[in-house]
């Protein structure tokens, strides 16, 4: 996967901004990439020296929020890497920290980090402890599963068996709502390990997530998403409820689509699964987040 510089000519105007103060108490155990401090940055703007920008994103994500050996990639680090340098940053002022899912919140509330980009979907509920600038993307679930299989839908299961992994709501749903049988493992990888070697039929969670597995290269040309969404999850960038970058964040996302930044985003990380986008959903109809 080739790395992408980005260039947001009218957005990268050299401005020194101010995010959250940095936050004194213990690194959580979601830890911390990049450096010793997992506090979030004093200052923002990449123009003075040694400012950093502190990113939570995920660690176990491929094509999405991966890190391995230090090296995080997928689409919400790329698009990370853009809010970043919009702001001011040089990528090597940028230090990444896990986010796992219930912890995000948390994490920013208590400024350990500066912003989240982390498959973080837009929710009333979570719009009461924090900000969100996007979306910067509209997902669905949808179901992968091998490419020669008839499945169109959850309403075309049969007899296959739908992967459940511990936790997981998506697979819940498609329980309650369609009388699909549930195998149940304990990460979206037993999923996929179990479904190559066809003891279940189709695994389900958003679509991006499906098509970030199927483009792992030990899957390569085994698996497709069916492209048939049931549902709206709206990635968006969350920030403490303090932060002033919101409105600042929602310029630089809109400029991703408009130049066809984000396109080429996608293809560089999830392009291998042979993934569309949701061309109803995509690009997103309005960029607002509820900045404060």
């Amino acid at each position: 996967m080739r790395s992408t510089t980005f260039k947001i000519a009218a957005l990268a105007a050299a401005t020194t901004l101010t995010l959250a103060a940095c936050g004194g108490g213990e690194s959580t155990d979601s830890g911390s990439g990049g450096g010793d401090d997992a506090g979030a940055s004093e200052e923002a703007g990449g123009d003075e020296g040694g400012d950093m920008i502190t990113i939570g994103i995920k660690y176990d994500q491929p094509g999405l929020g991966l890190n391995t050996d230090g090296n995080p990639t997928g689409m919400d680090v790329d698009v990370a890497k853009a809010v970043a340098e919009g702001l001011g940053y040089t990528e090597d002022q940028i230090e990444w920290t896990e986010a796992i899912s219930s912890a995000r919140e948390d994490l920013l509330e208590s400024n350990q980090v500066d912003m989240i980009v982390a498959t973080y979907s837009i929710t009333d509920e979570r719009k009461e402890r924090v900000q969100f600038a996007g979306p910067y993307f509209v997902a669905g679930q949808d179901l992968l599963v091998p490419v020669d299989s008839d499945i169109q839908g959850p309403d075309s299961m049969g007899d296959a068996i739908l992967c459940s992994v511990t936790g997981s709501t998506s697979a819940e749903r498609v329980r309650d709502e369609y009388g699909v049988a549930l195998q149940e493992y304990g990460s979206y990888s037993e999923c996929m390990e179990a479904m190559a070697s066809g003891q279940i039929g189709a695994l389900t969670t958003d679509d991006t997530i499906l098509a970030g597995f199927a483009a792992q290269d030990e899957y390569s040309g085994q698996f497709k998403v069916v492209g048939n969404t049931f549902s709206e999850e709206n990635y968006g960038v969350g920030l403490n409820m303090e932060s002033d970058n919101c409105e600042e964040i929602n310029e630089i996302l809109q400029g991703l689509w408009d130049d066809g930044t984000m396109e080429q985003i996608i293809e560089d990380n999830l392009g291998a699964a042979d993934y569309t986008p949701n061309a109803d959903l995509n690009p997103p109809a309005e960029i607002g987040g509820n900045c404060a």
